[in-house]
């Protein structure tokens, strides 16, 4: 489906693949979280909060588990002392990968405009 089958006919946004795509993408941390678990699969929590940085570790965790939740992210529990946990991206967020590639390229294009 595309936007322009919609056009006229929204009235709430949320109601749109666009609304529910955003719903389960949208936000300051999931797509960077999607992007890094792109590039370095599988990663342990405290590896991604170095990597993303200026985020909490609350922040992260409700976004890691937001994202399990949509099905996007796997989380392997190892049963050992300390705790080890890897996370990393399901075939479904891997389908997404190409719409990041995509924001890429834009944002290569128009970044120095």
């Amino acid at each position: 489906m595309s936007m322009a089958e919609y056009k006229g006919k929204v009235k709430n946004i949320q109601d749109t693949p666009f609304g529910f795509t955003l719903s389960v993408i949208g936000g300051k941390w999931k797509m960077v979280i999607i992007y890094l678990l792109a590039e370095n699969q599988p990663v342990r929590f405290n590896d991604l909060k170095r990597q993303i940085g200026a985020i909490t570790y609350k922040t992260l965790s409700s976004q890691l588990k937001e994202l399990e939740a949509d099905g996007l992210v796997k989380r392997k529990e190892y049963p050992q002392v300390p705790p080890k946990v890897e996370y990393s991206l399901t075939d479904k967020a891997k389908t997404l990968l190409p719409v990041l590639e995509e924001l890429c390229e834009w944002g290569a294009k128009n970044q120095n405009k």
